[in-house]
């Protein structure tokens, strides 16, 4: 039996929550329905109509964008226009395209800890808070011979998570005891009989927001016909996220050599350098990938010795080297590294969950800058 494009969806909002995303950011699904079959998912940077046509050639279903590719308006649906005929194009072929934008620039261990780990440069914070979340507790009794099943079950919907570590839990061991009624089903035990069953209690922290799929994954993977659980608010236990990262590198080096460094990473033919000095040495780095202009006072407040984002428009060069802060612009392009780390996460899911579907980079080039 297919897949539907929505249960893809759920596991990828698991990791990338559209709750992350900025204010205004029209991240979700833009064209077609995820309420179908799918069997081929294209992942891709840009939406362009050269990437249209090669997901119509490779009969996608469902292409999966790190940029929104309605991200203003639409005026009016000439098709005389190739950019506005490509809607056209994907609504005629059934294909489907979903958008994660800034959730996942936000998300932790997403595109920004992955600019940071190409570099070699261990992130220690993040750039600018974009969000503080709530976050509860739930605990949950479950016999000992399930706990690791119902453990894992609320681990996959997100609980579990602190900080840099995830599938936290606490576990204190008891006796549970319920006597079936005539009505009952019961996993352990007979009706109207007395039953002691040694149970482990678990709990683990979770965000809000995630409660209905936690519940869900709760009921789904207990042993028990009425799982005894219960949830508490951590009032004090809001959890921050941010846009951009900070990290260290090992070991300091010249500027200059910091550039080349950069060049090599990312495959760049050149890049913008904004500094009133290339032989001064670097070794607290911030990043933000696209267009992070506007994080450049962060990156000052963070002690950065260096940043990195692109778009950076002339004027504010100028305030950059006024506030002598070295920025390096390698482009918005870099952001591609994000195909090749969603189809190794789209691999991963595929095994776990037994997925029959195949999942395919887009090798369509849509920088539209050359050097000359």
């Amino acid at each position: 039996m297919l897949m539907k494009g929505n249960e893809f969806i759920q596991q990828f909002e698991k990791k990338f929550p559209l709750a992350l995303a900025e204010k205004g950011d029209p991240v979700g699904l833009h064209i077609g329905t995820l309420h179908k079959p799918i069997q081929r998912v294209m992942i891709t940077l840009d939406v362009r109509p050269e990437v249209v046509a090669e997901a119509i050639a490779k009969k996608v279903d469902l292409l999966v964008a790190k940029h929104p590719p309605i991200f203003r308006p639409i005026d009016r649906l000439v098709t005389d226009d190739p950019q506005i005929k490509m809607y056209a194009d994907l609504l005629k072929h059934d294909i489907a395209v979903y958008a994660a934008h800034t959730n996942m620039d936000i998300v932790e261990d997403g595109l920004n800890d992955w600019f940071l780990e190409e570099l070699g440069i261990k992130v220690t914070d993040y750039l600018h808070k974009t969000h503080e979340l709530d976050q509860g507790l739930i605990q949950v009794t479950v016999p000992k011979s399930h706990s690791q099943v119902v453990r894992d079950a609320l681990a996959e919907a997100g609980a579990g998570k602190i900080g840099n570590y995830e599938q936290c839990s606490y576990t204190s061991v008891g006796t549970g005891r319920f006597t079936p009624m005539s009505e009952a089903n019961p996993t352990i035990g007979t009706v109207h009989q007395r039953e002691e069953v040694a149970e482990e209690k678990i709990e683990m922290v979770f965000p809000i927001d995630t409660l209905a799929e936690l519940i869900k994954a709760l009921k789904e993977s207990h042993p028990y016909e009425e799982p005894a659980y219960q949830v508490i608010p951590l009032m004090t236990g809001k959890k921050s996220y941010g846009i951009g990262r900070v990290g260290e590198l090992a070991t300091p080096m010249p500027l200059e050599e910091f550039v080349s460094h950069v060049k090599e990473v990312f495959d760049l033919q050149g890049l913008r350098l904004i500094a009133n000095n290339t032989d001064r040495l670097v070794q607290r780095v911030g990043i933000c990938g696209g267009s992070g202009q506007k994080f450049y006072p962060a990156a000052l407040s963070k002690g950065c010795d260096v940043y990195i984002t692109g778009d950076v428009y002339y004027h504010t060069g100028h305030d950059m080297l006024t506030a002598d802060l070295p920025v390096i612009d390698p482009g918005h392009y870099i952001e591609q590294l994000c195909i090749p780390r969603i189809v190794s996460l789209c691999e991963q899911w595929k095994e776990k969950h037994h997925w029959n579907i195949e999942i395919i980079p887009s090798t369509v080039n849509t920088n539209p800058f050359s050097f000359r």
